[in-house]
C-alpha cells in the first residue's frame, strides 16, 4: 500500500511541476493531420519518392526487436510501391492516434495504423499495427523513427474511431 501511495505522490508532484501534458493546438494538429493524410495518399497511388519523403533521411525503423535504417526499410518496400502504382496491387494505409504529444518542432504520436493490400491474385490481406512515430519540423514535417510496436486487433482500431 505504501508503494502506490509513493507512486501517486510521485505522479501529483510531476504534474505539479511540470505541468499536464501538452495539448495540440488546432493549428499543429491540422499540419499533422495533412502529414498522416499525405502517407497515406502516397501509399494509395504507389507514389514510392513521395512516401519516402515523408521520412528524414537519418530515420530508423523499429520491428519488434530490430531496427534498421529507414534506406534499408524503403528498399524492402518499393515492389509494392511499383505494383500500386502499375495496378498489380491496391494499397491503403489509415491512422487513428491514441496519444499526440508536441511543441511547435517535434510531435510524439502513437496509435494504430491500418494497412491493406489487395491484387487480382489473392484475396489481399488487412493488418492492424501499434505504432509509434517522431517527426520533426523542418521547413515540413518528417518522421525520424517508426516504431512498429506489434499487431493490434480490429476491436482496438474501432475502439480508437473517436479519437482520430
Amino acid at each position: 500500500m505504501k508503494q502506490a501511495t509513493c507512486r501517486w505522490a510521485i505522479r501529483i508532484a510531476l504534474v505539479l511541476l511540470l505541468g499536464p501534458a501538452p495539448r495540440l493546438s488546432a493549428q499543429l494538429t491540422a499540419e499533422l493531420d495533412s502529414f498522416w493524410a499525405e502517407v497515406s495518399k502516397t501509399v494509395e497511388s504507389g507514389d514510392f519518392d513521395g512516401y519516402a519523403a515523408t521520412y528524414h533521411p537519418d530515420a530508423v525503423v523499429i520491428f519488434g526487436d530490430t531496427t534498421q535504417p529507414i534506406s534499408e526499410a524503403l528498399a524492402g518496400w518499393e515492389a509494392g510501391f511499383d505494383d500500386t502504382r502499375t495496378g498489380l496491387l491496391e494499397a491503403s494505409v489509415d491512422f487513428r492516434f491514441s496519444e499526440r504529444r508536441n511543441d511547435a518542432t517535434t510531435a510524439h504520436e502513437t496509435g494504430i495504423f491500418r494497412y491493406s493490400a489487395f491484387s487480382p491474385a489473392d484475396d489481399g490481406s488487412v493488418q492492424y499495427v501499434h505504432f509509434e512515430a517522431l517527426l520533426v519540423r523542418k521547413d515540413r514535417w518528417m518522421m525520424m523513427m517508426e516504431f512498429q510496436r506489434g499487431a493490434a486487433t480490429e476491436a482496438e482500431w474501432a475502439a480508437l474511431e473517436g479519437e482520430e
